[in-house]
């Protein structure tokens, strides 16, 4: 019996052909240079930053290239896949607001025409390439138990498969007929390996469109393309569902390049055209010794693509952030053009960076600032609303009973400003930022000994206090108090002789800050007084007067 009749014997009810596949499958219809690429996560939790930065590469070449981004979901690895991982997924590509040409919706439609969009509603197709193989001599079916005394065979094998630089032949690879019908007949489960046929001396050079030209010794070694369970696992699943769905760039990871040999030989025995790779670096994290680790969801909550909407990083100041990270040319693009949207920079493969990123929060945290300073009173209001409606719902009540005041509140030293305040970086900080908005304040941050200075001052202010109708006219009310109390409205003076006197109008200014806000430091204090009105303002001096 030949090769044929072992696959029919295998796959008794695969009655179609690759080609009958192929008609379902045609060939996109592309200009010169438009790249199809996709985002194909597996379904087994959460979304970790380091997938989120292979889709937003993957976004952004085709967006640059005027080309397609689709969606699939690889869920053929059951044992890892979790049931709300899916709705997980999807609900972080719509906080970012990452849109896809091709997917399949949450409730299994299919948008696009090269669906199903999900590998566990493929796998009829699987097994037709997988009966292929046999037929033409090129896989084999392998019958070794799964178990063996306390050991996994197969997963030993797989191990071996990446870490062995030694052929390593099947011993399933030269079953008869015979033998083969002899398990079918027996009930005993089957996977599918691919009959290598190299030896093991063999070397082959690939390319990646980030590190160019890779040397790497081919593969020799019979793996596996369908497991028992009829699934793929991703070599397999990969070789046929970019061919058939017309990828022609993938991005992944570089802890797939040590397997690329084996996905090549793959790619030729189906006899399908090699697809091009951008392999990415790994995003990393320094530790307290100052040792790079990978970034891992264990230890580090920013791992999870969800820390950013539950801490009020806006999206932009995210996707920026990423933007560094993959090209470092974005930062000076940037400050060549402070106010244009990230969208418009524009990179090739070429251009990612081939060192593994520092994951930085600091970092992230002065580019958010940047993208905060330029968003308009109104819009922050919005946003900060936004937020606290899902995260704070105590706060989102204040917010929208006195829309009028927050809304001045966010456009503090902001709105009209030409260069904006830049302290704050996320949704989340605002509440403690501004809370003596919420309430007056409790504690003061005096220094040493300003006591009695402070107490005297603020009762002089407060006798005299009258709601001023410009930042010139209370500062004038400022300066004409202090020079009465024997404060320098000369700064040169006071710098020369600082013994004659109380201290300098900046003492002052800030002794009304502490009295009104418990701080030495904040917004122009004029407009804080301007919201808060001549009552309140009145009854925060009277307050510090009597903690003093």
């Amino acid at each position: 019996m030949n090769s044929q009749d072992i696959a029919q014997l295998l796959f008794p009810d695969i009655n179609e052909s690759a080609d009958d596949i192929f008609k379902k499958y045609p060939k996109r219809m592309l200009k010169d240079g438009q790249m199809v690429t996709r985002f194909a996560p597996s379904p087994t939790g959460l979304v970790h930053i380091g997938n989120f930065f292979q889709a937003f590469i993957s976004y952004n070449i085709a967006k640059n290239t005027n080309g397609v981004l689709f969606l699939r979901i690889e869920d053929t690895d059951r044992k890892r896949e979790k049931v709300e991982a899916k709705k997980v997924l999807y609900d972080v590509l719509r906080r970012f607001d990452v849109k896809f040409d091709e997917y399949q919706t949450l409730d299994g439609k299919d948008v696009g025409n090269y669906g199903p969009y999900v590998q566990s509603q493929r796998e009829n197709i699987y097994k037709v390439f997988a009966k292929k193989l046999v037929a033409e001599g090129k896989a084999f079916p392998c019958f070794c138990k799964k178990t063996e005394g306390k050991e996994d065979v197969l997963k030993l094998r797989e191990q071996k498969f990446v870490q062995d630089d030694e052929r390593e032949y099947d011993s399933c690879r030269e079953l008869s007929y015979e033998e083969i019908k002899a398990h079918i007949d027996n009930g005993d489960s089957f996977a599918i390996r691919l009959k290598t046929k190299n030896q093991g001396n063999e070397r082959i050079v690939f390319n990646d469109l980030l590190k160019g030209d890779i040397e790497a010794k081919a593969n020799a070694k019979d793996f596996i393309i369908l497991k028992t369970d009829g699934t793929p696992p991703y070599p397999f699943a990969h070789a046929i569902d970019d061919t058939l769905m017309g990828t022609n760039i993938v991005v992944r990871g570089e802890e797939y390049i040590a397997s690329t040999p084996a996905h090549i030989e793959l790619f030729e025995a189906l006899g399908f055209k090699p697809i091009q790779y951008c392999h990415n670096p790994l995003i990393y994290k320094l530790n307290e010794q100052g040792n790079r680790r990978k970034i891992s969801k264990r230890y580090d909550p920013e791992s999870n693509m969800m820390f950013f909407p539950e801490n009020g990083y806006p999206n932009e100041a995210v996707f920026e952030y990423l933007l560094n990270m993959i090209n470092s040319g974005f930062e000076i693009w940037r400050k060549n053009n402070p106010t244009t949207s990230w969208q418009e920079f524009k990179f090739k493969p070429s251009d990612i960076t081939a060192v593994a990123p520092i994951f930085d929060l600091v970092k992230l945290n002065d580019i958010s600032k940047n993208v905060i300073s330029l968003i308009s009173g109104e819009k922050l209001y919005e946003n900060w609303l936004d937020w606290a409606e899902e995260y704070d719902g105590e706060l989102a009540k204040i917010l929208k009973s006195d829309k009028d005041k927050f809304v001045k509140v966010c456009a503090m030293d902001r709105d009209g400003r030409p260069k904006p305040r830049k302290d704050i970086y996320n949704y989340k900080m605002m509440k403690e930022k501004f809370h003596y908005f919420f309430a007056r304040p409790q504690n003061y941050q005096l220094d040493a000994g300003d006591e009695s200075k402070a107490k005297e001052f603020i009762e002089e202010y407060l006798r005299s206090f009258k709601m001023p109708a410009s930042n010139e006219e209370w500062f004038e009310d400022v300066k004409s108090i202090s020079a009465s109390l024997g404060y320098a409205t000369d700064n040169k003076a006071y710098k020369e002789h600082p013994e004659d006197y109380k201290g300098n109008v900046a003492k002052a200014c800030q002794f009304v800050r502490l009295a009104i806000t418990g701080e030495k430091d904040s917004p122009t204090l004029f407009t804080i007084i301007e919201i808060l009105g001549e009552e309140e303002t009145k009854a925060r001096l009277e307050q510090f007067i009597k903690k003093m």
